[in-house]
């Protein structure tokens, strides 16, 4: 009865009310205000929500005082109108998704929830807008409620209207118009609803907890906003995202410590990059389009604008609380590296014209340029650039290298504690493992194969004035290096000698010969006794190293070089400390160029090596001939060589004697299967040959052929690249001279053959090394009628002609070629993922990488290649018997060795006990 009687007199109530003046309503203010709360809390119409909630925001708010504002209104009416607009909203979106246009009353109900929605977000602006006019300076406690309440049905709004596609399931256009007035209502809302946050004063003398967290609080529910804006309006979402950096700077004093920092920081990057893209593609658009229409020109510019403003909204928010930014340094990094991805000289650069290419390009590096000057010196973000555990796709390598060679090019700047920062290795065990600058730079030098190989082109100002010239990517990071190298601190040269070494060492070829340039460079640019020290220091790393590998290559490059750059006092102090006159020596020689020493101390060194490695292989042909001792022989060859390579016109006719009656008895060792099998004695083979033909005019026909035949039967058997190319040297050779009639039968019809399988090499270093070595061949020979019979297929004449012409056998597009050369990358990442791997275990189990130790059979090795010099022995008899008749103590002698032989067979049975030496 009593709820019969409150229903009309409510309604009476209301109806009164619509006819009350303003003076009316300020004086009745505190009886009539309780009476509509208590109204608006039992309501359980949404009309009558929406009615009494219009009522008490136009008539009564006005009247309240500002003071009192959270407690008599904001609090008691907020909470309700939230979970009225929470239910409306889960109305609307459950029953969405049967809206059709034959059920007009859902569609009326739809629309009903919807007008009653926009009408209440109305009235929520009502209530900011006042409060907006009450006074310049706002403290939050006084609103405590208003914007908490405003985001949260904000934000629903947006989310609804973004969703909207799929909740309505195709029926959109029957509530399109209620839908964009709601969406133009929450838009309003939320502009005067900044604009009242924007008025917020907070002291920092007297400012409540309560109030740091509700501004806190505020800013992270419009970050929330923003992710939901960001594809709906670009204006508004640019907007909101001032707003955010603007208050988060404005109360920067209080609220500092208790932002997201790294939300803040993540959505900001990954706007950052929506709108790089979106420039992108609408520029690659046009360039497909192949049109200039103005609209598209307008809209590019548009959105140049908006990577600008977000660009540099990044840019000051960082330099504002660099400090608070851990977390956020790994996203700064790649947000660099990504955006640097898409612009040329990288592989993956979008094709868009210059003009546009230009203009986004200028926006970013205004941007990102002083974003790293501002990291420089933040631990945490060189942690994230130098980390040893990077794992970057094929798209990021380049841009990493080109940024630690920008970070390089800005320490000579910065101080002494940030240049080591960066160059010095991390010592704490606290602190994350990471590489120094110059190591990491070397490393993503390494992964760069595809630019390098292309090669990609930078854009670089050589000399001062000059006009920008394009450098390969080899280029323009051994000049910025080197560059860096003179203003380098002197407290960071170990670690640079360090990893100047360490370079050089890598597996990596083009790393390697980087690292010689710098070194080269660092020689030049030092002292003469800083030269002849390095030079010291690398002769004894090349003396100690335990046998052939690619270090000692590598070392021996970098030694040959640094030679030619010792002035003539150290070279004299350098050939007295190794004289070439002791044997020991010999393994040091072989790798010097005797044209890096003036025509006096040239034709010294080089008489004295040719002494010494002569003496050696006489020595070893007058002992047991064993193979063990042939390391020796081969470090004696290589040296006469090396001697051959650099002087071979100043050697006196009496050593060139020498030299062939030195080595012309060692082919008598030489047999196909040994080859094929003892790599010393390939090692032998493979120096031999371009010794006979330093000497070619002066070899005897019969071991001309008896290399010929050697050789040809060798290529059948496969031998390894290095055998095959000094086969190469050795037939081109030939072309030097008339090939004997005796010799001809077995020599003339053998090349055709050895040119015709090394033309079709799948290796293409070889089939490179073999066109050139044919065509040294063809160009000097008398014996012309066997240049075409090298020639038998359609496909080896196309491949000499195109070598002859410079012409490559078939035309590749620039798009084609860097597609290949992608591919090529991905094949070459994956190889360094192993060798990284592969080093990783190896360091980890402190185990030698390239072979384990065979702990069962440790003389192994020793057991095969003494067969293999017996095999070679019984081989060399059966050669002689075919040429003459067998002496009569032969077949004695050979049933010894047969007793021998079954004597071993029965010592060799795994149960056998050791054998007797008096065998």
């Amino acid at each position: 009865m009593s709820q019969d009687r409150a229903e009309p007199a409510s309604t009476v109530l209301l109806e009164e009310l619509a006819s009350w003046s303003e003076d009316l309503c300020r004086q009745e203010l505190p009886s009539v205000l309780p009476r509509l709360l208590s109204m608006y809390q039992g309501s359980d119409n949404w009309k009558d929500h929406i009615r009494v909630l219009k009522i008490l925001t136009e008539m009564f708010l006005p009247h309240i005082n500002y003071l009192a504002l959270e407690q008599s209104f904001f609090s008691q009416v907020l909470p309700k109108t939230v979970k009225l607009f929470d239910d409306m909203m889960y109305d609307l979106s459950s029953q969405a998704g049967e809206l059709s246009s034959q059920n007009l009353e859902l569609q009326a109900t739809l629309r009903n929830i919807l007008q009653s929605m926009v009408q209440l977000l109305g009235a929520l602006r009502g209530c900011v807008q006042h409060v907006c006019t009450l006074q310049k300076s706002i403290v939050l406690e006084n609103i405590h409620s208003l914007p908490s309440s405003v985001l949260h049905v904000i934000k629903s709004t947006f989310v609804h209207c973004k969703n909207s596609d799929s909740v309505y399931s195709g029926r959109l256009h029957l509530v399109s118009d209620l839908l964009q007035a709601l969406f133009k209502e929450a838009y309003s809302l939320q502009k005067h609803l900044m604009e009242l946050l924007d008025m917020v004063c907070m002291d920092t003398s007297m400012v409540y907890e309560e109030d740091i967290s509700d501004m806190v609080s505020v800013i992270h529910s419009v970050l929330d906003i923003c992710s939901v804006i960001s594809d709906m309006d670009q204006a508004f979402h640019a907007n909101t995202w001032k707003f955010i950096i603007k208050q988060s700077i404005k109360h920067q004093s209080v609220i500092k410590s208790q932002l997201k920092h790294k939300d803040i920081i993540a959505a900001l990057c990954e706007d950052v990059l929506f709108s790089f893209h979106s420039c992108l593609q609408l520029a690659e658009q046009m360039t497909q389009s192949r049109t200039q229409d103005s609209a598209d020109n307008k809209l590019f510019h548009k959105r140049v604008k908006l990577c600008r403003f977000f660009a540099n909204s990044l840019l000051h928010y960082t330099k504002e609380f660099l400090p608070f930014l851990s977390d956020s340094c790994c996203t700064l990094h790649q947000l660099y590296l990504q955006i640097h991805s898409k612009f040329p000289p990288s592989l993956y650069a979008t094709m868009i014209p210059k003009a546009q290419e230009k203009e986004v390009l200028g926006v970013f590096l205004v941007a990102l340029d002083p974003l790293i000057s501002q990291l420089l010196s933040f631990h945490p973000f060189v942690e994230a650039v130098l980390g040893d555990k990077l794992d970057l796709s094929s798209e990021l390598q380049l841009p990493q290298c080109l940024l630690l060679v920008n970070i390089m090019d800005k320490l000579p700047s910065q101080p002494e504690n940030v240049q080591s920062l960066w160059c010095e290795r991390s010592q704490c065990s606290e602190h994350k493992p990471r590489m120094p600058l110059l190591e990491a730079i070397f490393y993503s030098f390494e992964q760069c194969s595809g630019e390098l190989s292309l090669p990609a082109n930078l854009l670089e100002v050589m000399s001062k004035g000059q006009a920008e010239v394009a450098v390969t990517l080899y280029q323009y990071v051994c000049v910025h290096l080197c560059t860096f190298i003179t203003s380098f601190h002197p407290s960071l040269f170990p670690e640079l000698d360090v990893t100047l070494l360490n370079a050089v060492l890598n597996s990596g070829m083009i790393t390697s010969l980087l690292a010689m340039d710098i070194w080269c460079f660092l020689a030049r640019y030092g002292t003469a006794e800083l030269c002849a020290h390095h030079v010291s220091v690398i002769a004894h790393l090349i003396k100690s190293c335990p046998g052939e590998c690619y270090q000692l290559t590598n070392l021996s490059v970098l030694l040959r070089r640094l030679l030619f750059l010792m002035d003539t006092h150290h070279q004299k102090e350098f050939i007295q400390r190794f004289s070439p006159n002791e044997t020991e020596n010999l393994s040091l020689w072989q790798y010097i160029s005797f044209k890096a020493f003036s025509p006096e101390l040239k034709s010294q060194t080089a008489n004295e090596v040719t002494m010494v490695g002569i003496t050696q292989c006489k020595k070893w042909l007058s002992s047991g001939h064993t193979l063990g001792e042939l390391e020796s022989v081969n470090i004696a060859l290589s040296a006469l060589l090396t001697v051959c390579n650099s002087v071979s016109e100043a050697l006196e006719m009496g050593q060139q004697a020498g030299v062939l009656e030195a080595v012309n008895p060692l082919w008598t060792i030489l047999h196909v299967k040994q080859v094929s099998s003892q790599p010393y004695v390939q090692w032998t083979l493979s120096l031999l040959l371009p010794l006979l033909g330093f000497f070619i005019q002066a070899v005897e026909p019969q071991l001309i052929s008896q290399v010929v035949t050697l050789q040809t039967s060798l290529l059948k058997l496969d031998p390894p690249d290095y055998v095959r190319l000094a086969i190469l040297d050795f037939v081109s050779s030939l072309g030097r001279i008339f090939i004997p009639q005796a010799i001809q039968e077995k020599v003339l019809p053998s090349l055709p053959s050895v040119f015709t399988l090394l033309l079709t090499d799948k290796n293409w270093l070889i089939e490179q090394h073999t066109l050139e070595a044919f065509t040294d061949f063809a160009e000097g020979t008398n014996h012309e009628d066997i240049v075409p019979q090298c020639l038998n297929s359609e496909e080896t004449k196309n491949k000499v002609i195109c070598f002859l012409e410079k012409t490559r056998l078939a035309d590749e597009t620039a798009c084609a070629r860097v597609d290949r050369i992608k591919q090529e990358k991905q094949v070459l990442n994956g190889h360094f993922v192993k060798v990284k791997v592969e080093r990783e275990r190896c360091l980890s189990t402190l185990q030698p990488c390239a072979k384990k130790i065979r702990q069962e059979f440790p003389l192994e090795e020793e057991y095969r290649s003494t067969l293999q010099t017996a095999e070679g022995a019984l081989e060399a008899v059966q050669l002689l018997l075919q040429r003459s008749p067998a002496p009569d103590w032969l077949t004695v002698k050979l049933e010894e060795l047969q007793t021998k032989i079954n004597a071993l067979r029965s010592c060799a049975q795994p149960s056998a006990s050791p054998c007797n030496k008096n065998m």
